[in-house]
């Protein structure tokens, strides 16, 4: 039987900023959240990235990881009984770029009752046609949300959606960032990304996308400015690292 892809409350945080599973331990209030996203998970385990970096720029700042993970069987036995046990269903974010894998990790995951959608997230410049084929193999019981980049949500989403897709979601966007005499690339946040985001999700609905918003959601009134524009649920994450007093 398909799950529904359904909000309570239309926050939640995105994937990369808050862990595996809702810990209480880390301080973050997830009373308003209406889902919980877990880091990026791939089906084989990841090391860190060898030289990770987090590098300021105005308006915000670049991170690169690695997205390491212990792969998703791993994953599942240290995490699964917390997401069956969680007060909010669970999103698990997947790394999607070889789409027999990606099935293999969905149908994994049909099993367990707590997880409400899976979100595929693609390495950049990945082809349409492959993140299509993660569609045509991985649509079945649990809603997909794509995680895609700006530059793709227009133009594939649609796609995606008539073929059976949930939702389409925004990715944080890559950059890059001179350090000394090196340039590093990475994922990019911070509130410069707001506007753009925003008439993102503006465009998105003007042609009837389902769309979470996300990128540079800073504040509580750019949750609301979002989901006005025509989100469906608003993603937020880097601010649920800075000090409420600092926002």
């Amino acid at each position: 039987m398909k799950r529904d892809l359904y909000f309570s409350k239309p926050i939640m945080n995105a994937a990369g900023s808050l862990g595996f599973a809702p810990d209480p331990r880390n301080g973050i209030d997830l009373d308003s959240f209406g889902a919980f996203i877990t880091n990026p998970i791939s089906l084989r385990s990841r090391l860190p990235a060898a030289q990770p970096a987090v590098i300021e720029f105005p308006g915000g700042f670049l991170l690169h990881t690695g997205l390491p993970n212990d792969g998703l069987s791993s994953v599942i036995k240290k995490h699964g009984a917390r997401w069956n046990r969680a007060d909010m269903p669970i999103i698990v974010n997947l790394m999607a770029d070889r789409p027999e894998e990606t099935q293999q990790m969905v149908r994994s995951l049909e099993n367990i009752e707590n997880v409400m959608a899976v979100e595929l997230g693609f390495a950049p410049l990945l082809s349409d046609d492959i993140i299509l084929l993660n569609l045509e193999m991985c649509v079945g019981e649990l809603p997909l949300i794509f995680s895609l980049p700006a530059e793709q949500v227009l133009s594939l989403g649609p796609k995606l959606i008539q073929g059976g897709a949930a939702a389409i979601s925004i990715s944080s966007p890559r950059g890059a960032v001179m350090q000394g005499e090196k340039l590093i690339t990475g994922r990019l946040y911070g509130r410069s990304l707001f506007p753009r985001s925003l008439d993102l999700v503006r465009s998105a609905r003007m042609i009837g996308l389902p769309i979470i918003g996300a990128g540079g959601v800073w504040t509580e009134q750019d949750a609301a400015d979002m989901l006005s524009a025509g989100a469906m649920a608003v993603e937020t994450d880097a601010q649920l690292w800075v000090p409420k007093e600092a926002i």
